[in-house]
């Protein structure tokens, strides 16, 4: 078997996730008008980023980026959601039909605007999000062999208890999602 180079295999990736991006988009297009489907589709992104728990843009962009040009990825998974609550609020503001689109961007308009309870899911995304980011980058400075001290000292502790907290958050995120609806089997 021939070993693929990682930075080969993130190019693989990104390549394979942005043409499901674009298929969808392309889908959306069928379905709907060229504007109508590019706010949909950015909806959608922004949904899968805000409203999960783990760092799902981090497959098209974090860790690409972390591998190419050593950007780490709590750094680029800040400005992922600069950008999906900017597409919300322009969206809210200018296009609040789109949300009327999908059962997705539905459920996403009933986060967006019942701030209690709703806006927990928000929360325990972006704790989720982060926390999974911190995991990633913390990995990603031991194979590089960067703060391998930092890493083994005593940190094992503080790992576990962050680990309670990411599955107490992911627990808490399915209960509120399936009282909107949204169930996940």
């Amino acid at each position: 078997m021939v070993a693929v180079h990682p930075q080969r295999q993130v190019i693989v990736k990104f390549t394979l996730l942005l043409g499901v991006l674009v298929g969808y988009f392309a889908y959306l297009n069928y379905q709907y008008d060229l504007a109508t489907s590019g706010i949909v589709a950015g909806l959608t992104w922004s949904f899968f980023v805000l409203c999960t728990p783990v760092a799902d843009a981090g497959f098209l962009l974090d860790f690409p980026l972390r591998l190419l040009f050593g950007i780490r990825m709590v750094v680029s998974e800040i400005v992922v959601w600069a950008v999906a609550l900017s597409v919300n609020s322009a969206a809210l503001l200018f296009w609040p039909e789109a949300y009327d689109t999908t059962l997705l961007t539905r459920a996403f308009l009933v986060i967006l605007t019942n701030p209690v309870p709703y806006w927990a899911i928000i929360v325990l995304s972006g704790i989720g999000t982060f926390l999974s980011i911190r995991f990633a980058d913390e990995l990603m400075d031991v194979l590089h062999h960067r703060e391998r001290d930092f890493f083994h000292s005593n940190h094992f502790k503080h790992e576990l208890i962050l680990f309670a907290f990411f599955l107490a958050a992911l627990f808490a995120y399915y209960h509120l999602m399936a009282s909107i609806g949204l169930e996940f089997e």
